[in-house]
């Protein structure tokens, strides 16, 4: 059995060396990213097992995706190559020393062609968690079906249903989103956002604090609603019950992946049956791991990872 599941666009990643405008980079790393196989990655960093459906093309980049996934123990081996489209590209860099500026070239890319015929109903079938995020069905109409379509099969044999909103403006407007997504929030079990997603859906004022957006939001159908809130922690409302955590003091130096780290950090602990208390908290300490390093996954915390956050010099001797 395989623990998690789930299905979205991998790209290369190409980050900018140094500070500053993006036309005046010159040097640059290449890496890979993408919201779903970050989550891959750090639950199987986490001790668990991990599954990722998508397209890449039948190129460098693609190999590469499908290497690094591998070299992180996700299984990828339904995967689909794709002869006809290039792997999506994603070019990040730092504008200045508080903002991040990233760039999608996706549109007509392999993954944008994701359709229900990639799926392995049985792989999803046979998962403990689904997981998935409200990137995917922006993409294309058979991305978006392909997402209904792994979510239909995981409700059908009661596997447990996970959605991050990752809402991007580059891909459609809050109207579009909210509609698009609402479909999904109410057929999730956990619905991840950050306070200004869960807003898309809600309708309250702009007064509802984190606790009343996560009550709006778990009316709509989920048990578990986690309200991500960056610097000041974040707040859980799980079978009606809130409860708060407090932010991990760190460095920040790159803020992408965070969201997917608290989600992996999340969705392992639950699946490890751990107290809720416990699952957010692992999940505050996974995004605090996340923002301390460069890169979409490569600081995905490993359980010793997380216990040296508690250390009071930060010294691994």
């Amino acid at each position: 059995m395989t623990d998690l599941v789930t299905l979205g666009e991998t790209m290369a990643l190409f980050t900018a060396r140094r500070t500053g405008l993006l036309r005046h980079a010159r040097d640059f790393d290449l890496g890979v990213g993408g919201a779903e196989s970050n989550v891959a990655i750090g639950v199987t960093r986490l001790g668990l097992r991990a599954a990722w459906i998508g397209r890449v093309g039948d190129d460098e980049f693609g190999a590469l995706v499908r290497a690094t996934l591998a070299g992180e123990h996700v299984d990828v081996s339904r995967a689909v190559v794709d002869a006809g489209a290039p792997t999506g590209l994603m070019v990040k860099g730092r504008r200045s020393a508080d903002a991040v500026d990233v760039r999608y070239y996706r549109s007509a890319s392999a993954g944008s062609r994701l359709r229900p015929d990639d799926l392995d109903p049985g792989l999803i079938r046979a998962a403990r968690v689904l997981h998935v995020t409200g990137i995917t069905p922006a993409l294309s109409d058979s991305a978006r079906d392909a997402v209904r379509a792994a979510v239909a099969e995981a409700r059908d044999a009661g596997v447990f249903v996970s959605l991050d909103v990752n809402y991007r403006r580059a891909l459609w407007t809050p109207g579009a989103a909210a509609a698009g997504l609402r479909e999904l929030v109410a057929a999730a079990d956990a619905v991840f956002a950050t306070e200004a997603e869960a807003r898309l859906f809600t309708g309250g004022p702009e007064s509802d604090g984190p606790a009343a957006l996560a009550r709006s939001l778990a009316a709509l159908g989920p048990r578990h609603v986690l309200v991500k809130l960056g610097a000041r922690g974040a707040l859980a409302f799980c079978d009606g019950v809130v409860r708060r955590a407090e932010p991990y003091p760190v460095t920040e130096v790159d803020p992408v992946g965070a969201g997917d780290a608290f989600a992996a950090g999340w969705l392992a602990d639950r699946l490890a049956g751990a107290d809720p208390e416990r699952c957010l908290a692992t999940a505050c300490a996974a995004g605090a791991c996340a923002v301390t390093a460069s890169g979409d996954w490569e600081s995905l915390p490993r359980r010793a990872d997380l216990e040296l956050l508690h250390r009071a010099d930060g010294v691994d001797r």
